[in-house]
């Protein structure tokens, strides 16, 4: 069933709305509060409704921070600041749709149900390995690996270039967001702290290999 994270803290809004949601079909948690809104952010919902003006944490803090984390869950903020500059704010801060106070009920479950309607990423797999994108879940053979959000990153785009040196510049900007001005001593870091969790010797590695003065390689050996 579809899960959706409903962050509201007045009832008189959140109940009916809710409501609504189940109606449709949707599985609905209701957080009153921006720190158990993030905490229901973090268990991959498929959407995320979110208010603003929530307590202990603001809505727009519960966005930037589950984007910097690394989630891609729908947010669609619902907002009473119709103010353009408010607007612009809460899509910055990651947010994917967003619907003013007073709404239309009609309105806002057509928006919920577009933002619904996007694919998932599709899983990315080599022999022995699987990682899913969405739930951000990553496993070699049967056992889920223990990776912190850039070494999850790294692993992603090795995988899905699997194959292929993937230059160094190239990792530098997809995982840390940031141009390559010649230290990467991070990333050689995580790429030695990966090859240990795949059980890779680094004298003889099977699946991680350094391509010198360019980048890395994921080989994807068989299973025998």
């Amino acid at each position: 069933m579809t899960r959706v994270l409903l962050a509201e803290d007045d009832a008189a809004i959140s109940e009916p709305l809710a409501r609504a949601l189940r109606r449709e079909g949707y599985d609905v948690d209701i957080r009153e509060d921006g720190r158990s809104a993030l905490e229901g952010g973090r268990e991959t919902p498929d959407l995320l409704i979110l208010d603003l003006g929530l307590p202990t944490m603001d809505g727009l803090e519960v966005c930037r921070t589950l984007r910097s984390e690394g989630y891609t869950v729908p947010v669609l903020i619902l907002t009473a600041r119709a103010d353009e500059v408010d607007t612009v704010v809460g899509l910055d801060a990651g947010a994917d749709d967003y619907v003013t106070k007073p709404f239309r009920l009609a309105e806002l479950l057509a928006r919920a149900r577009a933002l619904l309607r996007r694919s998932p990423p599709d899983l990315v797999s080599a022999p022995l390995v699987r990682i899913d994108p969405e739930a951000r879940r990553a496993f070699f053979g049967a056992e889920e690996l223990q990776l912190t959000a850039k070494e999850f990153d790294l692993l992603r785009v090795l995988v899905r270039e699997q194959g292929k040196v993937v230059a160094r510049e190239q990792l530098m900007r997809e995982v840390w967001d940031t141009a390559w001005f010649g230290s990467t001593k991070t990333l050689d870091m995580h790429v030695s702290v990966l090859r240990r969790k795949l059980g890779d010797d680094a004298s003889d590695p099977r699946f991680i290999t350094t391509v010198r003065g360019v980048g890395f390689r994921f080989e994807a050996p068989d299973e025998g």
